[in-house]
């Protein structure tokens, strides 16, 4: 009969457990979420001054279906990068775990509040879209950032928090019916992305090269 030993982890190795299982997370974001996040930051960016210049021309509150944009691109090309990203994948570890739930939620979290938006528009003719916006900004911020603390990378962090403090000003003005003006609502929008998105996925790629 052979007898099993209970062992008992020290607090050294506790730590170096949990940042093995970190880094291991983190070197992956870093060669996949990188181009990730360059994918919806441009993408947003390109929709966002596409709709800015439309909204210019023609006034007509019609180009904000311009917005539709990003989930129509977006969606498609990440669910390519996430087929590849999958058939290159090692062992996941509880940190994946917690990144993919994540994303996940917020995913369906855009499902629901558009096809909300979508249901008031078509049968109460109550227009609600700067829901969407709100949800882009502070939920995605808010997604970003808790990603950030996740892998331990302070440009997610920063990024995430400029996201949510864009989406609170937004939200803060369509409570107290205060309009998003195109002067100030647009750029406020396009910088937020940038902060959020463009910027930290050259810093994650940029250190993916490094470590290769």
């Amino acid at each position: 009969l052979s007898i099993m030993e209970d062992k008992t982890i020290s607090e050294s190795e506790s730590l170096a457990i949990i940042t093995e299982m970190i880094d291991r997370t983190k070197c992956r974001l870093h060669i996949g979420d990188g181009n990730m996040l360059l994918l919806w930051g441009y993408t947003s960016l390109a929709v966002t001054l596409l709709t800015f210049i439309t909204h210019a021309i023609t006034h007509h509150q019609a180009s904000n279906w311009l917005w539709f944009l990003i989930w129509i691109i977006g969606g498609s090309a990440s669910a390519h990068i996430c087929r590849k990203h999958e058939s290159n994948k090692a062992v996941r570890t509880y940190t994946d775990l917690i990144s993919s739930r994540l994303w996940t939620l917020v995913g369906y979290c855009a499902i629901f509040i558009t096809a909300v938006c979508l249901a008031l528009m078509l049968f109460g003719g109550t227009d609600c879209w700067i829901a969407m916006l709100i949800f882009g900004l502070l939920i995605v911020g808010i997604a970003i950032a808790v990603q950030g603390f996740i892998i331990r990378e302070k440009s997610l962090v920063t990024g995430g928090s400029v996201g949510i403090a864009a989406g609170i000003i937004v939200m803060c003005c369509s409570l107290g019916r205060i309009a998003v003006a195109a002067s100030w609502g647009y750029p406020l929008i396009a910088t937020s992305f940038l902060l959020m998105l463009v910027i930290p996925g050259h810093i994650l790629n940029r250190k993916a090269r490094r470590q290769c």
